[in-house]
């Protein structure tokens, strides 16, 4: 059998001094690490898979460079845009071309409204077209309902549909809601993904009326610049960025390296065995998902990985299509989203060559678009071959815009589990998580499981983990209490 190797280089002083070690190479374990070599540490990043990004992945379809996992970055939230341009992509920050979207529902595709926060209204009016005149008249009864009690944490779906009726969630929060988590908007929790509308349910009667506090507020910060940022080029290009500027600090990336044990010990602090090599370190961050957390936690916390056990994920695939240009004629906008209650296969649709200027500039000739499917619970869909994904996807986007073209080339990207679900008392399951972790020296989590699903929030994560290295809890306290809602409502728009 041969031997683990000892490594025990050190950039000052005896092994495992000022050395972290950052387990996961997506995008909040990066940011931990472009954040910790900022602070003077020796780094090294271990990623399971053969690259670094996770979910962030750039790529190219008949030509033309796009995403194939997430595409846009809430610009509301300063710590995604702020990483970029640290990193050299300032210039290639670019706002979406067009920030009109639909919502295909009742046989048409329905102008998105306006003026919601996460698709709950200030006024009946800001829903008319989308909803039914019926849905429209149960909105205005929320005034004259008494108060809807949400104790320590409640379903988005459950308090909406108490306040607004059921068709408000179905036609619209539940799309909203599904394009961030592909989760049910009758288990989500408000508190974890939804904290706006939390905090206003908790001091109003009305939600409407709070719904319009809301916006007057925001209308008074007169908050300016895009909701939401892309990168020429792809969002998939962000971690890769990081990535080089980790390397070029001295930072040490090794892909293919699952970490099979981690451990403390009292002499060297952190033990980190991956492969044939042993690494010793003062600090660890484990930045990678739940189940994998689990696995590393168990031997030291023990308590924590029974909690991280109990997050569940969602799974879905991205549908890629591309088309000759002549003769392919879309509707304006950025897209559309589907709501489960109309029985589609696709859950959304965007006309990526017309919602980002840079693909439509570099390729003229190509129309680019993405559909995705699949939600939580939903296994059926999702054991379907490629062929048939890219064949329900054709269908369902000539049912909607009347294309009937045939696409010059497809491509399929499943995200198994690629998803983390934030069911009622999410939050409390995180504190606890924390609680215990925080018990042993040298050691911090982060990652899209705890606070917020979207990039910023996955950076504010991996930012809040670093300074918990550093002895300062402030900051994972407060995300805690306040997580990062990961998908702009709407207020004042």
């Amino acid at each position: 059998m041969r031997e683990h190797s000892e490594d025990t280089r050190t950039a000052d002083g005896p092994a495992g001094h000022g050395h972290a070690v950052v387990i996961g190479g997506g995008i909040a374990g990066l940011a931990a690490a472009h954040r910790l070599l900022a602070d003077g540490r020796r780094v090294t990043v271990l990623e399971a898979s053969e690259r670094v990004g996770g979910k962030l992945l750039p790529g190219e379809i008949a030509g033309a460079r796009v995403d194939f996992g997430a595409e846009s970055m809430l610009a509301r939230r300063p710590e995604a845009v702020a990483l970029a341009r640290e990193v050299g992509l300032d210039e290639r920050l670019q706002p979406p071309a067009t920030a009109t979207a639909s919502i295909w529902t009742r046989g048409a595709l329905r102008p998105m409204p306006k003026g919601h926060v996460m698709g709950v209204p200030g006024t009946a009016a800001a829903l008319r077209g989308v909803l039914s005149d019926e849905g429209l008249a149960r909105i205005e009864r929320d005034a004259d309902l008494p108060r809807t009690e949400v104790g320590d944490d409640m379903a988005v779906g459950e308090y909406v549909a108490a306040r607004l009726g059921r068709e408000v969630v179905d036609r619209l929060v539940e799309p909203l809601l599904g394009g961030v988590y592909a989760g049910d908007a009758y288990r989500i929790s408000m508190r974890s993904a939804v904290p706006q509308l939390f905090q206003a349910a908790q001091t109003h009667d009305s939600i409407t009326e709070a719904v319009r506090e809301i916006q007057a507020r925001a209308a008074a910060n007169q908050q300016t610049g895009p909701v939401f940022m892309g990168i020429e080029g792809g969002v998939g290009s962000l971690p890769l960025a990081v990535a080089e500027s980790v390397r070029a600090r001295g930072g040490e990336i090794v892909t293919g390296a699952p970490v099979t044990e981690l451990r403390r010990e009292a002499s060297v602090g952190w033990r980190v065995v991956t492969g044939d090599r042993v690494l010793h370190a003062d600090a660890v961050v484990v930045a990678v998902p739940a189940s994998a957390a689990a696995g590393l936690l168990r031997a030291e916390a023990p308590e924590a990985a029974t909690e991280l056990d109990g997050i569940e994920y969602a799974s879905m695939a991205l549908v890629t299509l591309a088309y000759r240009r002549a003769g392919t004629d879309l509707p304006a906008g950025s897209g559309f989203l589907v709501p489960p209650v109309d029985g589609r296969t696709i859950k959304a649709s965007t006309f990526a060559s017309q919602k980002w200027g840079w693909i439509a500039d570099e390729n003229p000739d190509v129309v680019v678009l993405r559909t995705s499917v699949g939600r939580y619970g939903e296994t059926e869909i999702l054991e379907r071959d490629d062929a048939r994904l890219v064949d329900v996807s054709r269908h369902d986007l000539r049912a909607a815009t009347g294309l009937d073209a045939t696409p010059v080339e497809t491509r399929v990207t499943r995200w198994t589990d690629g998803l983390p679900q934030y069911p009622v008392g999410h939050h409390a399951r995180v504190a606890r998580i924390r609680e215990h972790v925080a018990k042993l020296p040298g050691l911090a989590v982060c990652g899209a499981q705890y606070d917020g699903v979207g990039i910023p929030a996955c950076i504010a994560s991996a930012y809040a983990a670093v300074d918990q290295i550093h002895g300062d809890l402030s900051a994972v306290q407060e995300l805690t209490a306040n997580p990062v809602q990961s998908l702009h409502g709407g207020a004042g728009e």
